[in-house]
């Protein structure tokens, strides 16, 4: 019974996030814990991240970056959201993730404050995410893609049909007029990414 309320309450605390048109009714915070609103990016194209400093997937910083370097000036942001809670692969303050970031990938595009992005203490902003697009699948064509799809279905068969966040680097792409278009999970190739994002700045 207790569950079923606690369900019952984490539905109706998403209903506000569910309810928006686009991204820009959001808030988040900043690595300094102030507040910016999502609206200050209309116009631009948006690539919003979970990430990780200590995850296999890491080394996708420098794929970012490029991508930010290539396409900035046609209206592309890269939005950067630590999160510690795939494996704990995102440790220490944001002091600690910024200045890992910058020394080793040279990231100049916005980072923010560290979040979760599934369960009862989720961001806003990652429950309408979620909801605008699921989960995508691993690329199996790979051998991380084969073992993470094992892993995660040897926890629960159905997990595809789940659009919880499964990993670190999932990429949600979202237009010059705050809707959510594409999801990549961490294992889609950063060219396919890049397709997405050059169809989306053309929009």
């Amino acid at each position: 019974m207790k569950k079923l309320l606690l369900s019952m309450l984490c539905a109706l605390l998403a209903i506000p996030a569910l309810a928006q048109k686009n991204v820009y009714k959001f808030s988040v915070k900043d690595g300094n814990e102030q507040t910016v609103k999502l609206k200050e990016y209309k116009g631009k194209v948006l690539l919003i991240v979970n990430t990780a400093t200590k995850c296999g997937f890491t080394p996708q910083y420098e794929e970012l970056q490029k991508l930010y370097e290539s396409y900035k000036d046609e209206g592309l942001v890269i939005l950067d959201f630590p999160c510690n809670q795939f494996g704990e692969q995102a440790p220490g303050s944001f002091r600690d993730i910024h200045s890992f970031c910058t020394g080793n990938y040279g990231i100049t595009f916005p980072q923010f404050a560290k979040i979760d992005v599934n369960g009862k203490n989720e961001a806003p902003l990652y429950t309408y995410l979620k909801a605008q697009q699921g989960f995508k699948g691993f690329d199996k064509n790979n051998k991380i893609g084969q073992y993470l799809d094992t892993k995660f279905r040897e926890q629960n068969p159905n997990y595809d049909k789940d659009p919880s966040i499964k990993w670190n680097f999932t990429k949600f792409l979202i237009d010059r007029e705050g809707h959510v278009i594409d999801r990549f999970e961490p294992t889609a190739d950063i060219k396919d990414v890049e397709s997405g994002v050059r169809a989306a700045l053309k929009m």
